[in-house]
């Protein structure tokens, strides 16, 4: 059984899409379609801008999100997924794939958060840490304790012995300290511009709620696993409450991954920029093919 993957911010570089929009003559047809929606060129951004202009969320999240769904949307009649699944954004992109959404109301949406996150971001510092070479339980212990001080919460499940942590600036500090007391490999804090997947998102969910309530989510065409819960989900209202509760919630994609295997799933597909997911999904299980 195929099962599509799509990736989430930190995958975009210079000259994203910039293949797919020069041979594909659908996939043109939707970055223009993407420069309309959005208000300015996007693709100018992708093909020919700097990596600090792609940095910033705002085009970040909606290039990561193009370049995902028309590398699905290019594919055409050979895109024929059992199952899909997006790393924390990429959630988004497996949703219009699986056409739960439509491709303008994901990327109003992918906006909408994009503008949002930055603006929590903006309302108190903070950022996040890779963790490495422990076991998730040590690392929720350590967060647990610390939590009851500065906020510090685990927010990325990506594979066994890799968790990513969010939170308070201070509490992130502390974390890192404790954990290399605890035998971490790596306790290393990432370039993010703040704490995603944390309740510090919390400003940025009541804004988004408010879009994803109003957006149409209909059937998907097969099951997406989403992060909330690492469960197959088809009914529309289970996925905008999943949707919704994504941003300060973790993201439990080493399970995911394995729910999808155990589910069925013997070859995963990774569509968009970079393949961060494949190197996640060999981690998990390295039995499992990659493509």
């Amino acid at each position: 059984m195929k099962a599509y993957v799509f990736p989430g911010q930190g995958a975009q570089f210079v000259g994203m899409g910039k293949d797919l929009y020069e041979n594909s003559p659908v996939a043109k047809e939707y970055f223009e379609k993407a420069n309309e929606i959005l208000g300015y060129r996007i693709t100018d951004l992708m093909f020919n801008g700097t990596p600090e202009d792609l940095r910033q969320t705002k085009v970040t999240q909606p290039a990561v999100f193009l370049h995902s769904v028309i590398s699905a949307i290019a594919l055409g009649d050979e895109f024929k997924p059992d199952m899909v699944a997006g790393h924390s954004l990429g959630e988004f992109s497996a949703l219009v794939a699986a056409k739960a959404l439509t491709f303008e109301d994901g990327l109003k949406l992918v906006f909408a958060r994009a503008m949002a996150m930055q603006k929590a971001c903006e309302m108190e510092p903070s950022t996040m840490a890779a963790v490495l070479g422990l076991d998730d339980e040590i690392v929720e212990e350590v967060c647990e304790e610390i939590n009851k001080e500065n906020v510090v919460v685990c927010a990325n499940y990506n594979c066994p012995g890799q968790l990513v942590i969010s939170g308070s600036i201070e509490g992130i500090d502390k974390a890192c300290e404790v954990l290399k007391e605890r035998g971490a490999k790596r306790a290393l804090k990432l370039p993010v511009g703040g704490a995603f997947h944390s309740p510090l998102m919390e400003p940025a969910r009541q804004e988004l709620q408010e879009a994803i309530e109003k957006a149409v989510v209909s059937k998907p065409i097969c099951p997406v696993y989403q992060n909330v819960n690492a469960h197959p989900q088809t009914d529309p209202e289970s996925i905008k409450m999943n949707l919704i509760a994504q941003l300060t919630a973790p993201v439990r994609w080493t399970q995911t991954v394995k729910n999808m295997i155990n589910d069925g799933a013997n070859e995963f597909i990774e569509l968009g920029p970079g393949d961060v997911l494949k190197g996640l999904v060999r981690k998990v299980d390295k039995d499992v093919a990659v493509g």
